[in-house]
């Protein structure tokens, strides 16, 4: 049979990352028994079996149209498209019934990945030739996306009982450094943000357009505010972070996998608004996200990202940046106090319009520079990341400033 399949494979080492994105992700659902499956971690967001097909159906509705394939599971496509942002209204009050077994799920997932790898290891002409499949950009959609669900989907599992999860071999804990203390004088000058749309570089739609920020004089403390500095917040009267529990007199810090006397050398993990108090009571405030990136100066050298770890380490783990401030890249995001918006000359993604501008509603926060569980690929200069700031599961801590 004559076949119109004439095009080479495309894209060899983006179609080597997805699979390895996938492999992440697989990973991390096989730490969950197969009760926790249905489980609603957090209760703003759906229950975990929905994640398992989502994946395989983003990939799926992203790609098919533009590969001209034929879905053999429509009611699926659409049951696992979108997630749930708590903005939408009241707590879903779905029942552990209303969703199709581990097995339909995973029976979805392999057709899914089955026919999108065959047709992107061997294109039509016409595929090939589609602009976003061509130059690679779906692909990248593709890739990225995933590996966000990896980190988000760890702020789920971080919430669930210890017992209803397996426990991976974990890597040695890193030491701490000699702490330097006191805050970095960064001079007046220019920030660069966002990613030139004439660059070979994949960005998102609001990474673009880069643009120059003059920033004045300011203070910047040398590293994230600590869970030790924090309590002494927490002992005038805030509330302690959803991480930490106590038990009699003494606090315990509830790690991925297990339970341990409060690490007082970590960063902490709050929420924008817990981070905005804390900032005031300190006589201080939020970096906005020009005075951030000012600090942090161009890509990072090193720092705990890239799923090398499940949990923070000490803030003094790693080296200064040139600007004499440490620990801004990994272990943790850092909260700013810049509301997200578009950047001048932003345009959607024509294939995924609402990926940002459905943000764009002055009530999420610019977030910089990523967290253990942040993929290296992400901790980039241009990339912006945000939430809602009364939002406590993710994994951001701050530092403050004083403006000059």
């Amino acid at each position: 049979m004559a076949t119109s399949r004439t095009a080479p494979q495309l894209h060899p080492a983006l179609l080597a990352r997805l699979q390895e994105a996938r492999a992440r992700t697989d990973a991390l659902f096989a730490l969950l028994l197969p009760n926790s499956f249905y489980e609603r971690p957090v209760p703003e967001r759906h229950r975990l079996i929905f994640y398992l097909g989502h994946l395989e159906a983003f990939d799926w509705n992203l790609l098919a149209p533009a590969l001209g394939l034929t879905s053999h599971d429509p009611d699926f496509d659409k049951l696992f498209a979108f997630g749930i942002d708590p903005l939408d209204g009241g707590l879903p009050t779905d029942v552990p019934e209303d969703w199709p077994s581990i097995v339909r799920v995973e029976t979805y997932n392999w057709r899914v990945r089955t026919q999108l790898s065959d047709a992107l290891q061997h294109p039509t002409a016409r595929a090939a030739n589609t602009r976003e499949i061509a130059n690679g950009t779906l692909l990248q959609v593709a890739i990225e996306h995933r590996l966000m669900h990896a980190e988000t989907l760890a702020y789920m599992f971080h919430r669930l009982p210890l017992e209803k999860k397996l426990r991976p071999a974990e890597p040695p804990a890193l030491p701490a450094r000699p702490r330097r203390e006191g805050m970095v004088e960064i001079p007046e000058g220019p920030a660069t943000l966002g990613l030139a749309r004439a660059s070979d570089e994949f960005g998102w739609d609001n990474e673009f357009e880069e643009h120059t920020v003059e920033v004045a004089a300011f203070q910047i403390d040398r590293y994230k505010v600590t869970n030790a500095e924090y309590l002494e917040f927490v002992r005038e009267g805030a509330s302690p972070p959803v991480f930490w529990n106590k038990k009699g007199e003494e606090w315990i810090y509830r790690t991925m996998f297990d339970e341990i006397p409060l690490p007082l050398d970590w960063p902490v993990y709050v929420s924008h608004d817990d981070a905005s108090a804390y900032a005031k009571w300190a006589g201080k405030a939020l970096p906005t996200e020009a005075q951030w990136q000012r600090a942090a100066g161009g890509a990072p050298r090193a720092g705990n990202f890239n799923f090398e770890r499940w949990d923070p380490v000490p803030v003094t783990a790693f080296g200064a940046r040139a600007s004499g401030v440490e620990d801004m890249w990994g272990n943790g995001w850092e909260w700013t106090s810049t509301v997200f918006a578009p950047f001048a000359g932003f345009e959607p993604f024509p294939f995924y319009p609402g990926y940002s501008a459905n943000f764009f509603d002055g009530q999420h926060y610019v977030m910089k520079g990523g967290s253990a569980r942040t993929a290296a690929c992400m901790v980039r200069p241009s990339f912006r990341n945000w939430f809602q700031p009364h939002y406590p599961y993710v994994y951001a801590g701050f530092r403050c400033v004083r403006n000059s």
